[in-house]
């Protein structure tokens, strides 16, 4: 049987210019809004989305543009995801709250799997978000190794079709 992991074989180029996603479970909005305030002329230049009220108060409070997607709860944070696997984000900003418990932990583990799974930077705090913002990789392209997905569903289909 194949490996259950994907090799890491394919090259994926960031732009100069990220897609930065941000979300922030309630309790953490406001910690989010003041980073974000802290960072507004370094986010300025790249392409903001975000899950629902997160994405709204940023816009609105921040004057940044903000694509939005729902609310996590309802598959947010489900479409991050499927950024993430398209290729289509290059970062992570998610602001969790690690004292409440969400009734959509099991999408919140999903989106982290797939963002270690495709390699994307992820901050989950002020502190690892001060640190993805200012290496000097934000504005410059940079190469990443990201998952082989269709060798891998080859193999994975040649070990159904031979047992």
């Amino acid at each position: 049987m194949s490996d259950p992991r994907p090799r890491r074989t394919v090259k994926r180029s960031l732009p100069a210019r990220k897609r930065i996603a941000l979300i922030a479970h309630d309790g953490k909005k406001a910690e989010l809004l003041e980073w974000v305030a802290r960072w507004r002329e370094t986010l300025c230049q790249h392409e903001l989305t975000g899950t629902g009220t997160t994405a709204s108060r940023v816009s609105k409070t921040l004057g940044l543009p903000v694509q939005g997607l729902m609310s996590g709860p309802l598959g947010g944070d489900q479409q991050i995801g499927a950024l993430i696997s398209e290729q289509k984000l290059d970062l992570l900003i998610f602001f969790w709250d690690p004292f409440a418990p969400q009734p959509h932990d099991p999408d919140v583990k999903a989106l982290l799997r797939l963002a270690a799974l495709w390699n994307v930077p992820v901050a989950c705090n002020a502190a690892s978000a001060d640190f993805l913002v200012s290496s000097p990789w934000l504005d410059q392209p940079y190469e990443m190794a990201i998952p082989d997905a269709g060798a891998w569903a080859a193999e994975r289909a040649d070990d159904r079709g031979t047992g």
